[in-house]
């Protein structure tokens, strides 16, 4: 079965510049579509030479308001109205809760709470009027299970996931779609970092039992087309009677009902 609904739309992606939001932008742009993709300044000095992508690349940050919604114009006026779009973009933590300081659980909440809603109503308020879109929010497994020394990283992506789903549910009778996409441990830059050794994969499918977290049943990791593809069917006209839903792309680490 072939994906549609892509070829001829156009796209917005955000946090493009990381490994699942790279992911995302070749494959919408090789499905047809005309993509927006955005990050942060730093993260967009780092891709590699795109010569010849029709892609647009734009700095965000996600979590100022004014710039999300002059960002959202700015698209619209470059690859026409948005009815596709993917929100990747996030920061981690790892700092243990005793440990957090208020600017750390501030620059956690804004950039993945925050920031998620700002997208959200931005990406609404212009779809809205067309009476259609598709929105996949990139969340995580860890708004569904207690991890140490993730306090502020798991508490914002589990506001991330209802605050996404509250907005389905008001967009719906528009002809708007709202999922969210949870990812488990995946092979990119914010996975890799928290490795000591080269043996850092190894421990994650293994599990730790001592700190409480499962491994990985299917015995691998994510890749990022892994993630990326399944945001690509949340987006497509096949999935077009799913809104609302929390898709868990984690090899079955979280042991989810």
């Amino acid at each position: 079965m072939k994906l549609e609904g892509f070829s001829g739309h156009a796209a917005f992606v955000t946090g493009a510049a990381g490994g699942i939001g790279l992911a995302v932008v070749r494959m919408l742009s090789e499905a047809g579509a005309r993509v927006f993709a955005t990050d942060i300044p730093a993260a967009l000095e780092r891709l590699p030479q795109q010569d010849g992508s029709t892609v647009h690349w734009h700095p965000l940050d996600v979590s100022d308001p004014d710039a999300v919604a002059g960002c959202i114009g700015l698209a619209e006026e470059s690859v026409g109205p948005l009815a596709l779009a993917v929100h990747a973009a996030g920061v981690l933590s790892t700092t243990p809760a005793l440990d957090l300081t208020p600017d750390e659980w501030d620059r956690v909440m804004g950039v993945n709470a925050g920031g998620s809603f700002n997208i959200l109503q931005a990406l609404g308020r212009v779809m809205v009027p067309q009476g259609r879109g598709a929105i996949v929010v990139i969340g995580s497994n860890a708004a569904g299970i207690p991890r140490q020394h993730m306090a502020a990283y798991a508490a914002s992506k589990a506001a991330v996931a209802m605050l996404t789903r509250c907005v389905g549910l008001e967009l719906a009778a528009h002809g708007i779609r709202c999922n969210i996409l949870a990812p488990g441990s995946t092979l990119t830059p914010m996975q890799t970092g928290m490795w000591a050794d080269d043996n850092g994969a190894e421990r994650v499918i293994a599990g730790d039992p001592a700190g409480f977290r499962t491994g990985i049943p299917l015995g691998k990791l994510a890749t990022p087309e892994d993630i990326a593809a399944a945001a690509m069917f949340l987006l497509s006209d096949q999935a077009g009677q799913i809104t609302m839903a929390d898709l868990y792309v984690d090899g079955g680490a979280t042991l989810r009902a």
